[in-house]
């Protein structure tokens, strides 16, 4: 008993001295990563392209309308990529087409995260150019 116990322990520590290879190869924990970059990199687009459409603009009411598009676009989008990702079972992680979703899926969080901030603050400077 003493043993498996002096066993578990031994194991318990090691995961905590050695890097975990686990998270940079499970699919799924990498996806869940790429997320929360995208999060925040699509987050600082967001407010630099909103403050730069400010700068010399009436429209008041765009910093709100980019955060209703902040919570209305990209945060659904994102919970969809982590539900399909997070469901994936161990034998689906390690299948070799899982590669390629994982590219695939990586790629359309990255030009939602890089393209929708310009996107959307495009679309309210022209709608405030047609209100005005």
């Amino acid at each position: 008993m003493i043993e498996g116990t002096h066993a578990g322990s031994a194991r318990a520590s090691a995961d905590f001295d050695t890097p975990d290879r686990t998270r940079r190869t499970d699919p799924r924990r990498r996806m869940s990563d790429q997320i929360a970059y995208a999060l925040l990199v699509y987050t600082a687009l967001q407010i630099f392209a909103t403050v730069s459409a400010l700068q010399g603009s009436d429209f008041a009411l765009l910093p709100y309308l980019a955060l209703v598009a902040l919570v209305l676009a990209i945060i659904p989008a994102c919970r969809l990529f982590e539900q399909r990702w997070g469901e994936m079972s161990d034998a689906e992680a390690t299948a070799p087409a899982t590669m390629r979703r994982f590219r695939r899926d990586r790629t359309a969080l990255w030009a939602l995260a890089l393209g929708l901030p310009f996107l959307l603050t495009g679309l309210f400077k022209g709608a405030a150019l047609l209100l005005a």
